[in-house]
């Protein structure tokens, strides 16, 4: 994983406080179809935790996210590295409890 587990969430923290974050097409189609709003995105960023890394992701190097927003929705966050100048967010999602233990790990 990069540098170490909380360097990595704590430079991803601080890009999103700046503005230094981008949307995937895809992330914009699925925020909008889902009803995620951007503002719950920065909630969940602000304490989110690093549950999934993919160092060898095809796209690039990434990682998912999970928070629960101030409103108690559970939300993933898949983002790219903040090795990278801004970050990008590859898609957005409510997890799915069928498909998710406590929303941390897949079935």
């Amino acid at each position: 994983m990069y540098n170490s587990n909380m360097a990595f969430i704590n430079d991803l923290r601080v890009r999103f406080a700046q503005d230094q974050f981008k949307f995937s097409k895809h992330a914009v189609d699925q925020a909008i179809l889902r009803d995620i709003a951007v503002q719950e995105i920065r909630e969940a960023m602000e304490t989110g935790e690093v549950i999934e890394d993919y160092p060898d992701d095809k796209y690039g190097p990434s990682c998912l996210v999970y928070d629960v927003t101030r409103q108690g929705m559970p939300l993933h966050i898949h983002c790219c590295y903040p090795s990278r100048p801004i970050i990008k967010i590859i898609t957005v999602y409510e997890p799915d409890p069928r498909r998710w233990i406590d929303c941390r790990k897949r079935r």
